[in-house]
């Protein structure tokens, strides 16, 4: 089941998505889900953000590509290497990416995103599924100079409009078949498949669970494949997953 977070007439909602329709969805007695009311177009909605996380996490080098592209040579490492990209980061589906008018080199990273459905504490990777919502399509954009010469990544994965994501959750996703395409302005520019994983969703949930207790909602992106590049004003990137769909995201100038 694909799930769309939107507005439509000034009303934040939840629903189903499918066939280019949403059908809200509510809470009924003993805590169930009920779709209600008539399904409306995507195009008369406004799609948000897949869910409203209290941290978003990510994980670089996880795909022996990427690790060959960013440092040849470079042995894989022992467990997955994390940091943070603040939630004011985050950008839906459709949204633009600002591109600040004193960072240089900044480059798309598409990803497929693990989203939380339930508080994770210690939780073992046999365990870990049970604590992930579904998944979904994520761009981490990514200034490399501030990358290189600053002390923490705090503004080169950090900056406003640096994580899109979206546009749906994908409850029943296999990501273990699955695959990932980045274009920009319509040209293939990245592909992989997660079966190159270094480390899989589980294995990333529990490892991250043994520090932080994740929360409903917060978002893991876990790496992207070998083959990233430049952004520049007036491009267009897309992130496919299939089975999850397409999050676009168009590239500005920011002031």
């Amino acid at each position: 089941m694909n799930y769309l977070r939107y507005r439509y007439r000034g009303k934040v909602a939840t629903g189903v998505a499918e066939g280019g329709r949403v059908r809200e969805l509510r809470m009924g007695s003993c805590d169930e889900c009920m779709e209600t009311g008539p399904p409306v177009g995507l195009d008369q909605v406004e799609i948000l953000c897949p869910s409203e996380p209290t941290k978003i996490l990510a994980v670089g080098l996880n795909y022996r590509s990427h690790l060959d592209h960013h440092a040849p040579g470079t042995a894989a490492p022992a467990s997955p290497e994390i940091f943070f990209k603040p939630p004011s980061a985050l950008l839906p589906h459709g949204g633009e990416i600002l591109i600040p008018p004193d960072a240089h080199d900044v480059h798309y990273e598409g990803e497929l995103v693990i989203v939380i459905g339930g508080m994770a504490r210690r939780v073992s990777p046999g365990e870990a599924h049970n604590y992930i919502l579904g998944y979904s399509c994520g761009i981490d954009v990514s200034a490399r100079i501030w990358q290189t010469n600053d002390l923490q990544w705090w503004r080169a994965k950090g900056c406003d409009t640096f994580a899109p994501a979206g546009p749906v959750v994908a409850t029943n996703f296999d990501w273990a078949s699955g695959g990932i395409e980045t274009r920009v302005n319509g040209a293939v520019v990245q592909s992989g498949r997660f079966s190159e994983f270094l480390f899989n969703p589980p294995m990333i949930v529990s490892y991250a669970s043994r520090y932080l207790t994740l929360m409903p909602g917060d978002l893991i992106y876990t790496g992207t494949p070998g083959g990233t590049g430049a952004l520049h004003p007036g491009d267009r990137v897309e992130v496919e997953i299939p089975g999850i769909g397409t999050l676009c995201s168009s590239v500005a100038a920011g002031a």
